[in-house]
């Protein structure tokens, strides 16, 4: 199969996937409570809630509109089609699953609801694509600013919730913000899942030694840093290199096997790009 094939059929499957476990979320888990799930898809089920007309699905469809006019004039013509399939697939499911009742406790409704949406709010951001709404203008301000999507999507969600005080159930919007909270940090834990590392610096007498090892045991790469001891004044060579957590162990015993003094710093990454690891996404 062709890589372009393959990329397309890849998208399309995340979005799909990502669409269905979403709309699970709202169906299964917000509708059921008379919870809003925060926004377009929040605003589509207040409105849903007050008058009773045509159904989540085709609202949520609606409200996308202007918003998808902002994704088509200032993001790239791709993200704008696999976002409308996208769309489509959320509204569809939306739609023709059935609305149940799964947990009778409201909170716990809003904590595992939340998780629902955010898993499959973040299963479709990993696409190319997105669910539309919100996603649009949050990706558009990542893109820009470097604002995390999930965090935008919270403060947004904040001031719907502060007006729907206004004509809603305040115990059912302070549910809603539970919901909306743990939907945001859920989405984000998704979006870097696959993209955290560990990054570590080494500083051994066995530096050559350590960092053969690495690349023809481990299979991972590794970069010599010029380093001065400001105690000793002697030059030293420092190792940078980027592993995950299943190789951290093996990569500690290799280089306490060779120099039981050294220098072992570990820091913690939540997006590593280039040849290896991460691709660069660009909507």
């Amino acid at each position: 199969m062709p890589t372009n094939i393959r990329a397309v059929s890849w998208n399309l499957g995340l979005l799909t996937f990502g669409g269905l476990i979403f709309s699970l979320g709202v169906n299964e888990f917000a509708v059921g409570k008379g919870l809003m799930s925060g926004g377009i898809s929040g605003l589509a089920l207040l409105i849903y809630y007050l008058t009773g007309v045509l159904g989540p699905g085709p609202l949520y469809f609606l409200l996308n509109v202007p918003l998808m006019l902002l994704g088509w004039r200032s993001l790239s013509r791709r993200f704008f089609l696999y976002t409308c399939f996208g769309m489509g697939i959320v509204s569809l499911f939306m739609q023709v699953l059935p609305e149940r009742i799964l947990i009778a406790d409201p909170l716990l409704a809003a904590i595992f609801g939340g998780a629902v949406l955010g898993a499959g709010s973040g299963i479709m951001l990993r696409s190319l694509g997105s669910a539309g709404g919100t996603d649009i203008l949050a990706i558009w301000l990542n893109q820009k600013y470097n604002l995390r999507i999930g965090q935008f999507n919270f403060f947004f969600n904040l001031a719907v919730f502060a007006a729907g005080f206004a004509f809603y159930e305040p115990t059912l919007v302070l549910y809603s913000i539970i919901l909306s909270y743990t939907y945001s940090q859920v989405m984000d834990y998704f979006l870097s899942l696959f993209n955290q590392r560990k990054m570590v610096f080494i500083i051994s007498d066995q530096a050559d030694a350590i960092a053969r090892e690495i690349i023809h045991k481990l299979r991972r790469g590794a970069t010599f840093l010029h380093g001065w001891g400001a105690y000793t004044g002697k030059s030293k060579r420092v190792i940078l290199t980027i592993t995950n957590n299943v190789q951290m162990k093996r990569l500690e015993e290799l280089v306490f096997k060779h120099d039981p003094n050294a220098f072992f710093v570990v820091e913690n990454t939540f997006n590593v790009l280039g040849e290896g690891f991460a691709r660069r996404k660009i909507y």
